[in-house]
C-alpha cells in the first residue's frame, strides 16, 4: 500500500509539473502566430479529446498520466499544407522560437514561485529553531553556538521554524556561500551574529554536511512517564501501561525519558528489572528489549512512547504565514535561492567537488511524493515546488534533446546567420539521448542502493 501510495502521488507530481511545462511550449507558440495541432496532458493513446473545429488545436487526454506534450505543425516532422507554412514552427523567427522553447522551463520556475507564495499563505506549522545538545569538533561549535540558541535569520532571511531553518542553511552551504551568518538569540534574550564557516569538503554530501553542522533540535528533558504503549511491544508484554513513572532500572535511578531510552537501547535481548510507580503505588516489572536492527547496530526497543506534557508542546511549537503580498517577494527569493543551489550542485558534481550520490532518481522521488503527501497539503505543495524549480533548471542545461540544447543551436545560429545543420543536430542530440540514458540510469542504481540499505 505504501508503494501504491507513493507511486499515485509521484503520477500526479508529473503530471502536473510536465503538463505545466508543456503548457508553457503551448501558451507562447500560440501567442507567436504557430499552430498547436495537439495539447496532450499525458502520453500514448488518446482516451479522451476535443476539437472546437476540424482545423483548430485538439486536447487530448492520454493513457499514461506521466506529462504531456505539445505537436505544432513544422516541416520537419512531416508534410505541411500549403495554407499553414506560414504558422510552421520552424518558419519563425529566431526570437519567436527561442521564446516558444524556453517557455517550458520559464513556466516551471513561475509555477514554482506559485507554489511558494501559495504555502506562505496557508502558512507552516513546526518547532522553533531552538538548538539542541552540540558535539565539540561540529562547525556550530565552532561558530560559537550554544544549546539554547534561538535561530532567527539565517543571511538575512528570516526562519520561523527547524525544517525552514536546516533547508535555508543547506540552500545556501550548496549555493556556494562559504560564510553563513546566522542570527540567534540566546536564553537570556541577547541577540548576536555567529558565523558557520562551509568549506567544499563539508558539501560533497548531503549527510556529511548534516554530520559536520552538528546542529539538532532542542529536546526538552521530559520525565520517564509512558505515553504510548504498543500492542505487540516488550512493553505491553511485561505489563506496563499509560501513565507509569520509570523509578529505577537494575537498582539504577531513571530521572528523565532519554536516559531510560539510552538504557534500553544499549541492552537489547537483556532482562531488565524495573521499579514503576503507578497511581501512587511502587511496583516490581520485568522487561527483555527486542533487538532491532538500526544503522548497522543492534539495539534494544521495548515498544513504549513518553508522555508529553501539552503546554510543552505549545511553548515550542509555531505557526508561520504571509499575507498575499508580503509572500510575493519571499516566494520569488526561495524560487531564485533553490535555482542557484541547484546549479552550483550541478557544476560541483561535473568538477567532482560533489559527490554524484547528491543524484536523485524515480525511486527516491517517488517515495518524497508520498512522505511529503502523508503529511499534509502544505508539504507537498513545497514538495511539487522544489521538483518544479529542478525540472525547470534542468531542461535549461545546454544538453541536446532539452530545451536547453535547442536553445544553444538556436545560439549558433544568431552568431554564424543560419541554422545548424540537421546532420549536426541529429548527431549531437544522439550524444545528448547517451549522456541522459547514463545519468538516468546511475540514478537509478544510487536509488537501488539507498533502498536496500
Amino acid at each position: 500500500m505504501d508503494i501504491l501510495y507513493s507511486l499515485f502521488y509521484f503520477a500526479v507530481a508529473v503530471s502536473v509539473l510536465v503538463a505545466f511545462h508543456e503548457f508553457g511550449h503551448f501558451w507562447v507558440a500560440r501567442k507567436a502566430g504557430v499552430k498547436v495541432l495537439r495539447f496532450s496532458v499525458g502520453f500514448g493513446k488518446v482516451v479522451w479529446s476535443y476539437r472546437k473545429t476540424p482545423d483548430s488545436t485538439e486536447y487530448a487526454l492520454s493513457a499514461i498520466p506521466l506529462g504531456g506534450y505539445v505537436k505544432m505543425v513544422d516541416e520537419r516532422e512531416g508534410e505541411v499544407k500549403p495554407e499553414d507554412l506560414p504558422l510552421a514552427f520552424n518558419r519563425q523567427s529566431l526570437l519567436a522560437r527561442a521564446a516558444i522553447v524556453a517557455a517550458g522551463p520559464i513556466f516551471n520556475l513561475l509555477l514554482a514561485v506559485f507554489l511558494f507564495w501559495t504555502v506562505l499563505i496557508l502558512g507552516e506549522t513546526g518547532i522553533r529553531p531552538i538548538i539542541g545538545a552540540i558535539e565539540p569538533g561540529t562547525l556550530a561549535a565552532d561558530a560559537g553556538l550554544q544549546e539554547g540558541d534561538e535561530i532567527l535569520k539565517i543571511n538575512g532571511r528570516k526562519v520561523p521554524t527547524w525544517s525552514e531553518a536546516i533547508s535555508t542553511l543547506f540552500s545556501e552551504a550548496m549555493s556556494g556561500s562559504q560564510a553563513i551568518q546566522l542570527a540567534v538569540k540566546s536564553q537570556d534574550d541577547f541577540e548576536r551574529v555567529k558565523v558557520i564557516s562551509i568549506s567544499g569538503h563539508d558539501i560533497e554530501k548531503p549527510e556529511t554536511l548534516y554530520e559536520r553542522l552538528g546542529l539538532t533540535p532542542w529536546s526538552p528533558k521530559l520525565k520517564p512517564i509512558i505515553g504510548k504503549v504498543l500492542e505487540q511491544g516488550a512493553a505491553k508484554q511485561a505489563g506496563l501501561q499509560v501513565g507509569d513513572l520509570i523509578v529505577s532500572a537494575d537498582g539504577q535511578p531513571i530521572n528523565e525519558w532519554m536516559e531510560w531510552v539510552k538504557y534500553v537501547q544499549e541492552r537489547p535481548q537483556t532482562l531488565i528489572k524495573l521499579i514503576v510507580e503507578r497511581g501512587g503505588i511502587r511496583l516490581p516489572l520485568n522487561v527483555i528489549p527486542e533487538a532491532v536492527e538500526q544503522d548497522g547496530k543492534t539495539i534494544g526497543k521495548i515498544g513504549a512512547g513518553v508522555e508529553i506534557p501539552k503546554d510543552l508542546l505549545d511553548s515550542i511549537r509555531v505557526t508561520y504565514s504571509l499575507s498575499p503580498l508580503q509572500a510575493f517577494p519571499v516566494a520569488l527569493e526561495r524560487t531564485w535561492q533553490f535555482s542557484v543551489g541547484t546549479l552550483m550542485m550541478i557544476g560541483k558534481m561535473l568538477i567532482g567537488q560533489a559527490s554524484v550520490e547528491n543524484l536523485s532518481g524515480p525511486i527516491s522521488i517517488a517515495q518524497y511524493a508520498g512522505q511529503s503527501a502523508e503529511m499534509g497539503l502544505v508539504p507537498f505543495l513545497k514538495y511539487l515546488g522544489l521538483i518544479s524549480v529542478s525540472l525547470g533548471i534542468l531542461n535549461l542545461l545546454p544538453i541536446p534533446v532539452l530545451d536547453g540544447g535547442h536553445l544553444l543551436f538556436f545560439a549558433v545560429e544568431a552568431v554564424k546567420g543560419s541554422p545548424v545543420s540537421e546532420n549536426m543536430q541529429l548527431l549531437f542530440q544522439q550524444v545528448g539521448v547517451l549522456l541522459l540514458i547514463s545519468l538516468m540510469t546511475l540514478a537509478m542504481f544510487l536509488d537501488l542502493e539507498k533502498l536496500f540499505q
